[in-house]
Order: structure tokens, then sequence, then C-alpha cells
């Protein structure tokens, strides 16, 4: 597929190679650039894991089981609410692949079954959520690409003649010569930052969950206007898009309960006042040191 993005010209090919079994089994650079992601997310929770008080060994049972709920949660998401497809389309492989994820669904998906999982194999749940906040950022961050080279999840017109990208998809969405917002690039960057920024932080939160609440107020503002953009929103009944209302819900509700236990905090402290989530903490520590 050729593609133009900033003026530059690039031929795409969706298809990393074929293995030669049978008719040839096409491995997709979309599955490639996902699982790196995802490699990269795991191994920056077993680098960071000790520091957070959350035992490494035992975060990877949690990954092993959470994995497959957040891909199976990513597409009943966009199925529900995706007016043309129903769940007899669940296990719909053609064209390489489901034929239709959400993110949302995803990180759904993955915090329920991660947390009964963290319940069960005795992981502190709070720490293990401030430490796939930011695995989580750079998955998505990286994931991202995988949409430029399927030429997939592009904004509206930018109404330039040089600013944006263009190709055989766009074309068919937005009309000849129109030059479409790279949303892929806009999210990959604000993700990618994102982490950064959520990294650095962590080595000074103050409470456990402090880093998730970050991830939900960093990631639910961009994706907010991010998705306002996008040409391929699903949308709740009418004009509104599920993942920008979601997207509201998730930022506002980090910057309340951030404040509120930041205030806790600070607040006058009777004597047998006990800090918002400090044993939550101390478990995650002792558990490390135990092992």
């Amino acid at each position: 597929m050729d593609v133009t993005i900033f003026g530059i010209n690039l031929t795409l090919n969706p298809i990393a190679f074929t293995i030669p079994i049978g008719d040839g089994w096409p491995v997709h650079w979309y599955g490639i650039i996902i699982a790196t992601g995802f490699m990269l997310a795991v191994i920056y929770g077993m680098i960071n894991g000790k520091r957070l008080g959350v035992d490494t060994d035992r975060l990877l049972d949690v990954v092993i089981v959470a994995t497959p709920v957040a891909i199976l949660g990513a597409r009943l998401y966009y199925i529900i609410f995706d007016d043309e497809l129903t769940l007899a389309d669940f296990f719909d492989f053609s064209n390489g692949g489901f034929s239709g994820l959400a993110i949302y669904g995803g990180v759904i998906g993955a915090f329920l079954a991660g947390g009964i999982m963290c319940y069960l194999r005795k992981v502190n749940i709070l720490n293990a959520f401030d430490l796939a906040a930011v695995g989580f950022l750079i998955g998505q961050g990286i994931g991202r690409w995988g949409n430029f080279i399927n030429q997939e999840a592009f904004g509206t017109a930018t109404g330039s003649d040089w600013f944006g990208m263009t190709s055989e998809n766009v074309t068919e969405v937005l009309g000849e010569g129109a030059l479409a917002h790279p949303c892929f690039l806009y999210e990959s960057i604000w993700c990618l930052t994102g982490a950064l920024l959520l990294h650095l932080y962590s080595k000074k939160r103050t409470f456990s969950g402090q880093i998730i609440l970050g991830y939900c107020v960093w990631y639910g503002f961009g994706r907010t206007f991010i998705e306002q953009l996008r040409t391929d929103s699903l949308f709740l009944g009418g004009p509104f898009r599920i993942s920008t209302l979601l997207s509201i819900v998730l930022c506002i509700g980090g910057i309340v309960a951030t404040v509120y236990i930041k205030r806790k905090q600070k607040g006058p402290q009777a004597e047998d006042y006990v800090p918002v989530f400090a044993d939550a903490m101390d478990d995650g520590a002792e558990t490390v040191e135990e092992e």
C-alpha cells in the first residue's frame, strides 16, 4: 500500500512474512508490533517490580491470565458498541485476525482479571496496578504503529496540503487529495511521553494507587481530544463517542481521587490515624522482602 505522511512517500505491506505451512500462514506486522509493545511492558514490570513492592514471580502469573482476558475484553467491547457486528462475529478470524479490537476493552479486561489474580496470588493490587499503568502506556504507545501499518484509526482531514497522511484507505473515507490527521502518531507520542513521566513520578509516589490514577488522568485527557478527530469511533447512541465519554470519566475521576487522597494525607491527624493505603504499601514491600 502506498502511503504519504508529511510529504514522505512510503510503501507499506501489512504482512511481514509468510510461514510455509499449507497454503502459507501470513504473519502480520500488526501482531509483531503489538507483541513487541507487550514484551517491553512486561520487561518494564520485571525490572521495576521490586521497587514498587511487587513480587515479579507472582506478577508473571497475573500477566499470563490477564493477557488473554484483555484480548477477549478488547474484542467484546468492540462488538458491543459496533452497530454492524453481533456476538456471532466474536471469533471472526477473517483478514488475518479479529476484525476489530478496542483498547479500552482490553484495559478493562486486563485490570479485572489482574485484580482477581493479584488477590489469589497475594500480590498487592494497588502496587501491581501502579506498575501496570506505565506498562500499559508503553504497550499502547508502540502498538499504535500497528494501526499505521494497516492504515486505520486515522482522523479527519487536516485541511493542509502537507501536514497529515494519505493512502488508499484514507482516500476511500475522506476523498481524493485529503490529508488525514495521523491519530496513531498523536496517541503514540502521548502514551510514550506519559510512560516516561509516570515512571519518574513513581519514584516519588506517596501512596499506592497514585500511578494508576495518574494513568487515568493522563491517558483520559489525551484520548478525549484525539478521539474527537477519529473517523472510526464507536458511538453510544446519537453523537456520543463511547471512548470520549469514558476518557472524560477516567480523567475527572483520577483527578478527584488524587486530590481527595492528598488532602487526607495533609489533613489533621488523630493519634490513631493511618495514612491512606499505608497497609497496602507495607504489605507489598514485606512480600518482596520475604520472597
